[in-house]
């Protein structure tokens, strides 16, 4: 068995790992000049095999000593009177079989893109980024307090964003970034919101000192059940967001504009579980409000039938995986809103692992169809769909046609959110300027906002006759 003291030093290391690639590979890159290939992959996958080692060891002690529940304390990042950000690592059976997935995922699509990226302008940045993610998602997974969980949730999300618009030379990645940015932006007040919660209401922001010391998925939180179920809805939005659930999941097929071995890394086997495991972590805190893991369940529900509806009727085979992706996910949650933790956790790890082997051969998806129906002689495949033989023809025909246009869910995000907070937007900041103006002895001017022509200057009539906003195109590319 290893010690206490040995098992907090592999727990920094496998985080402290990649983060040093990323800062000497970083460095290198600001005062000299681009490394080779061979130079900036070996750098990264030698301390994603650092990592994995330590994250074996540490799954071997875990599983040896079943009821441990080692917290790390690595000392502080800042502190004040009233409030000190604790660096604590927490090992224990989730924490260290997430470790070893994360570890083993990154390592595996690191070495798959050093033949798939070779030549790539953007090589280096990509493996940069890589670093950087793996570092944010080991300290997401072995966060001891909420505070550096949410650093490493926020690590992710930027890297997510990053990769997404990695092609930034063409037009559809970086609108497509933009929208994951601001769904992941959105999203994490809830993450925010709720480790305030958590700090006001237990006045502690340390699992084990919330949750109490109890081996996962632990025994039921001390909280009430009124505040049990605020912090634990607070914290499923977050974990809606960056898990793709339904009604906020149609960022996650824009986002295939990525590379493939990113999509593979984030939207196929860890970023988009992160919100599982969030849900996990917090396992006390449901077992103490069963509103929210009723919330839980009928959101993963309701996603699993929108996913698996959706689907069916891609024409590309990144967004059927997307949406593939976006259904057993939806599964998990349906397991852990039935309190069936130790069922998520091995779902979790199986399709990370399945998911990301179908990722990385999408490329090669068109011709393995190809040789199905070749074997087939021209023959027509078997419907392997029970609802057309169950369900009516009118209704089989109206549901195609609704998921052939993914139920018009980004239509009804952008009318009933997006627009009104952009006309919400442009009043406070007509307000804001009539205030400013009336403040500066100028109000006349008060009303005059971004874009629009200044009726004091010289030719205003006429530009302000001439000038027409352009209208913006909504439709998203796909890969």
């Amino acid at each position: 068995m290893v010690s206490d003291v040995l098992l907090g030093e592999l727990a920094a290391l496998a985080v402290l790992s990649p983060a040093a690639a990323f800062a000497a590979l970083g460095a290198y890159l600001l005062l000299l000049r681009t490394p080779s290939e061979r130079v900036v992959s070996r750098a990264v996958l030698s301390a994603l095999s650092v990592s994995l080692a330590a994250s074996l060891a540490i799954w071997g002690s875990a599983v040896a000593a079943p009821y441990a529940f080692v917290p790390v304390k690595l000392g502080h990042w800042f502190a004040t009177r009233s409030y000190a950000f604790e660096l604590v690592l927490l090992v224990d059976r989730l924490s260290a079989t997430m470790m070893v997935l994360v570890s083993l995922i990154a390592l595996t699509v690191g070495r798959f893109s050093v033949a798939y990226l070779h030549r790539e302008p953007g090589f280096a940045r990509f493996f940069l980024l890589l670093a950087l993610f793996s570092t944010g998602m080991l300290a997401l997974v072995s966060a001891g307090t909420v505070d550096l969980l949410f650093a490493g949730w926020e690590l992710v999300g930027a890297t997510s964003v990053l990769l997404v618009a990695f092609f930034h030379e063409r037009e559809a990645p970086p609108r497509a970034a933009v929208r994951v940015y601001i769904t992941y932006r959105l999203c994490d007040v809830g993450l925010l919101g709720g480790a305030v919660l958590m700090h006001d209401l237990a006045h502690s922001s340390q699992w084990g000192e919330v949750f109490g010391g109890a081996p996962w998925p632990g025994a039921a939180a001390s909280l009430g059940p009124g505040a049990a179920t605020a912090l634990a809805l607070c914290l499923f939005l977050a974990a809606m967001g960056k898990s793709a659930q339904f009604p906020l999941g149609s960022w996650l097929p824009r986002a295939m504009e990525g590379p493939t071995p990113s999509s593979a890394l984030f939207y196929g086997a860890i970023s988009v579980h992160a919100g599982v495991y969030l849900m996990l972590r917090v396992a006390p805190l449901l077992q103490r409000s069963p509103a929210a893991s009723a919330v839980i369940a009928c959101v993963g529900a309701a996603t699993a039938v929108y996913g698996t509806t959706v689907g069916r009727v891609q024409a590309d085979v990144k967004s059927a995986l997307a949406h593939a992706t976006m259904t057993q996910v939806g599964l998990m949650f349906v397991e852990i809103g039935l309190g069936l933790y130790w069922l998520a956790l091995v779902h979790l790890f199986a399709h990370a692992c399945l998911r990301c082997l179908q990722m990385l051969r999408a490329p090669s998806a068109l011709r393995d169809a190809q040789e199905i129906r070749a074997a087939h002689a021209g023959e027509p495949l078997p419907p392997l769909g029970l609802a057309a033989r169950v369900l009516p023809a009118a209704l089989v025909r109206r549901a195609y046609w609704l998921a052939l246009d993914r139920f018009h869910l980004e239509a009804l995000q952008e009318r009933l959110v997006a627009a009104p907070l952009m006309r919400l937007g442009r009043v406070l900041d007509r307000l804001e300027r009539r205030w400013v103006a009336a403040l500066s002895g100028w109000p006349e001017r008060a009303a005059v906002e971004p874009g629009e022509p200044d009726a004091h200057a010289p030719g205003a009539p006429e530009r302000a006759m001439a000038f027409e906003p352009a209208a913006s195109d909504r439709k998203g590319a796909r890969t």
